[in-house]
């Protein structure tokens, strides 16, 4: 997979004095929105940045729109060049392990044009696993000018969603626990169950026993009953989850790749719409 960077190679890039390199910590728990940034002030890789997935990542919830809205893309690249990323820098973005938030972000970037984006394999569990130093230093960064050129073709509404899969043209993929697709357990939202026609590809499922995402012939196969022919749609609960799968299915060779940002929770937004139950 050409967006994941090992411990070993970041460490390389620092050591080398690739200054033109910008670390990104967005670790983050749904059931304590401070905790990722209380994490990163305890301690973080060298020379990281925080992004918060609410407050920069996301805009507002609504009464529509799921509970992880994807942010005004023009304030999100001004906050991107912010933190002293332009077009010519690579990102490397960390998460506590294999988690969702990364894959949040690198999606973003990608989506604005931005393609010098890595996620550290392992995460911070890794990066302290192999001996390597943590710091409560806050970096100072100089602010560049971020040009985005948007990919607006990347993503799908809740009607074009329903449109596509009551008439077979796409694909639709939850990317949720079994359990959440299947509807035996939902802590999140006000309904259990899942969009009608999705088929469930749970994300963590990318990750191999030992860690390591998945690549070459295990991601093909992971994959093999989906045709590269089709329009895919990946959803999740509220767009975030579902990432991990998109970079997983164009590192697969799929093209036709979009993302339902509201996913489920703006699917159950509308009282109207149907919700399958397995079981």
């Amino acid at each position: 997979m050409k967006n994941i960077i090992s411990v070993s190679r970041l460490k390389k890039r620092l050591e080398n004095g690739q200054n033109n390199t910008v670390i990104v910590d967005v670790r983050f728990q749904l059931d304590d929105p401070d905790a990722g940034r209380k994490m990163y002030l305890n301690d973080h890789l060298p020379r990281a940045v925080y992004m918060d997935l609410n407050k920069d990542l996301s805009a507002r919830a609504e009464k529509h729109g799921g509970n992880h809205p994807l942010p005004d893309f023009k304030m999100f690249a001004a906050k991107v060049g912010n933190i002293g990323i332009d077009k010519d820098t690579t990102v490397v973005i960390y998460d506590q392990g294999n988690e969702m938030f990364a894959a949040r972000l690198w999606w973003l970037l990608e989506t604005i044009g931005h393609e010098k984006v890595y996620i550290l394999e392992g995460g911070y569990h890794r990066w302290v696993e192999e001996g390597n130093e943590v710091t409560d230093e806050i970096p100072s960064l100089k602010a560049k000018e971020f040009r985005a050129v948007l990919h607006n073709k990347s993503t799908v509404n809740m009607e074009e969603v329903k449109e596509k899969t009551e008439t077979n043209v796409a694909v639709l993929i939850d990317s949720r626990a079994p359990d959440r697709y299947q509807g035996k357990t939902e802590p999140l939202y006000r309904k259990a169950g899942h969009i009608p026609g999705a088929v469930n590809y749970f994300w963590k499922d990318l990750v191999d026993d030992n860690g390591a995402w998945k690549k070459g012939e295990d991601l093909e196969q992971h994959f093999s009953d989906l045709s590269k022919d089709d329009e895919i749609i990946v959803s999740c609960g509220s767009g975030v989850s579902a990432c991990p799968n998109i970079l997983a299915l164009k590192s697969a060779g799929f093209t036709n790749v979009k993302l339902y940002p509201g996913s489920f929770s703006d699917w159950i937004s509308y009282d109207e719409n149907e919700v399958e139950v397995d079981g």
